[in-house]
């Protein structure tokens, strides 16, 4: 299911961490498996719930509580930028422009932006965004964001869901698929 926020100014996966889990409720647990002694005597595996969306992340991997929580933020983050979609205004003469952050990422048309890296989910979910309000055609939204759409579909890529997510609904279109 898709959620579109009714605050266009900020997707919530461009929050801040501390800022995003304020809004977040927090569940630390037990989880088994590996990891030593310590992982089934401490609650170290951190559940998160976004408390406007009600989507969910968790991670247990780690073996400490704060790196679990770090690790449940950007997983939460991704899933926040695979789901819930911003609506896209003109801007002041009637086209869309790009964030600050999308603009300091995107250099003479490429996207520099590690899938690991903070920055990520924000990305993503712009491209998303912008993709959506495009019809999700990636040679509208790729000029509208400054970027060739090679490069765009490559940013989709790092995340699967992703691309899978616009595939499905240039399928429901009937377009091609995109690669």
């Amino acid at each position: 299911m898709t959620h579109v926020t009714a605050d266009p100014s900020c997707h919530p996966a461009a929050l801040d961490p501390d800022a995003l889990a304020a809004e977040c409720a927090f569940h630390a647990t037990r989880r088994s498996g590996p990891g030593g002694q310590n992982r089934n005597k401490v609650e170290t595996a951190v559940v998160l719930t976004h408390r406007p969306t009600g989507i969910r992340a968790e991670a247990s991997e780690r073996r400490t509580q704060g790196e679990n929580r770090r690790a449940a933020l950007h997983r939460l983050r991704i899933e926040l930028a695979l789901t819930v979609r911003r609506p896209m205004g003109p801007g002041g003469d009637d086209r869309f422009r790009p964030s600050e952050l999308w603009r300091s990422r995107c250099r003479g048309g490429r996207i520099a932006v590690n899938p690991a890296h903070d920055d990520f989910p924000a990305i993503l979910a712009e491209a998303l965004d912008v993709l959506h309000a495009m019809g999700e055609d990636p040679r509208g939204a790729a000029e509208a964001l400054g970027c060739s759409p090679s490069q765009l579909i490559k940013l989709l890529r790092e995340e699967p869901r992703g691309l899978a997510q616009v595939n499905v609904s240039r399928r429901q279109a009937g377009r091609h698929p995109l690669h």
